[in-house]
């Protein structure tokens, strides 16, 4: 199938509500579909700067990629090559995201409170999800479709937050400390729900899978750690090439990340569970070098990977979705700040994580905390794929992720401004 073929079938996809994912082998095809999304990743930074980063570069890229994609434009197809990309995107995204987790703190009872707001934040997920569908008179909803949609409500971006928590000048603060440890919960419980609620095995089974994959995580990290401890000549090898063209010790990393990404595959479990854990691991075994591995891996997965998996996101939006129900569009917005951000509210103001608060850094700290995307693109990409949930409404959910990265901040840095001319 050539590229001109492609693009025609995904247009007449796109005018009759589809969005076609490409299977093509055609290397003509793919690297022009790359030429088309490395140019959007170099244009959305001038873009958010045009903009003050009031828009973040994140949503310039979910927006110019619904743009050129198969839905309006038709300048790049999802082909299987890019799919491939896509994939190593969303593991570096996640790798990343797993990396600013603090092990310590979750353990601690920050992070127990964390988890019990993100538990209740679930339950009145599943509960909205029960009652939109009812008030719908809509039959026959399986189980799944209620759980892949509270998971999508109850996720919070932190990969994204970072760099909008720095711009805001909220890090180290109380309400960036809060958000942090919200942060963590917000992409780590997702993740296992995922894995245990969204598997075609039973729960029981996807758990003994779930307690294999920990297992053997650790005995594939373990044995070489100690090689290498038994050896030190070995590790003085890394990291003298980490400071070389060999680059050892990101080879290392992406050794692990790989490895862990390829067990999940065969294990038939979600691969961002896989690269999220090789994030944590990364983090544990190079604390005295991780602000060199940090600052590379950054490079290698903002300047591209990352991009192009936020681009390809958008390229499978269906504009006409969103169009279509503009309503539903606003009333899942409204979901997602009542199902993830309201609970955290409440907690926060009278009993706070790291500590209590009053109503307007509360207030700030939900509206952070209830900002999601990679989770939410994540969980509508493997409900779509296995028909849990329709692919309009997975795009309708990735256009709400998007505006909450959008709106969230920057209702917080507004109500923040406020507070601050009051005082």
């Amino acid at each position: 199938m050539n590229l001109t073929t492609t693009v025609l079938a995904a247009s007449w996809g796109a005018s009759h509500g589809l969005v076609a994912v490409s299977g093509t082998t055609d290397t003509g095809g793919a690297i022009v579909s790359l030429f088309v999304i490395a140019a959007v990743a170099a244009l959305t930074p001038l873009l958010a700067s045009l903009t003050r980063k009031r828009v973040p570069d994140v949503v310039w890229l979910l927006i110019l990629g619904v743009i050129v994609g198969p839905g309006v434009l038709g300048l790049a197809t999802l082909t299987e090559p890019i799919s491939v990309f896509r994939e190593v995107g969303m593991g570096m995204l996640f790798l990343i995201a797993g990396t600013e987790i603090d092990v310590a703190q979750v353990h601690g009872q920050a992070g127990r409170r964390a988890l019990v707001t993100w538990l209740a934040c679930f339950a009145i997920g599943l509960g909205a999800s029960w009652g939109a569908v009812a008030a719908a008179g809509t039959t026959g909803v399986e189980n799944s479709t209620y759980i892949a949609l509270a998971i999508a409500l109850t996720s919070t971006a932190l990969g994204t937050l970072l760099p909008i928590l720095m711009e805001a000048g909220v890090m180290g603060t109380r309400i960036g400390k809060a958000v942090l440890v919200h942060g963590a919960i917000g992409e780590l419980a997702p993740i296992i729900a995922m894995s245990l609620l969204l598997s075609a095995r039973s729960p029981w089974l996807s758990f003994a899978v779930l307690m294999f994959f920990v297992l053997a995580t650790i005995v594939a990290v373990a044995i070489p750690t100690r090689f290498v401890l038994r050896h030190p000549e070995i590790g003085r090898t890394i990291l003298h090439g980490a400071q070389t063209s060999q680059k050892t010790l990101m080879r290392v990393v992406m050794v692990i990340l790989t490895g862990l990404m390829a067990l999940s595959a065969v294990l038939d479990l979600d691969m961002v569970l896989g690269a999220f854990a090789a994030g944590v691991i990364v983090r544990a075994l190079a604390p005295g070098n991780f602000t060199m591995i940090e600052g590379e891996l950054r490079t290698l997965g903002f300047s591209f990977l990352i991009p192009l998996f936020f681009v390809t996101s958008g390229m499978t939006i269906s504009p006409g979705a969103v169009t279509t129900h503009p309503f539903l569009l606003v009333s899942f917005i409204g979901a997602i700040l009542l199902v993830r951000g309201l609970p955290i509210v409440v907690l926060e103001r009278f009993h706070g994580t790291v500590e209590r608060v009053n109503w307007a850094d509360a207030t700030r700290i939900g509206l952070y905390s209830a900002t999601g995307l990679p989770i939410i693109v994540a969980v509508t990409g493997l409900a779509s794929s296995t028909g849990i949930i329709p692919t309009w409404l997975a795009s309708l959910l990735v256009v709400a992720g998007a505006l909450s990265v959008l709106l969230f901040p920057l209702l917080s840095f507004l109500l923040g401004r406020a507070v601050g001319k009051r005082d």
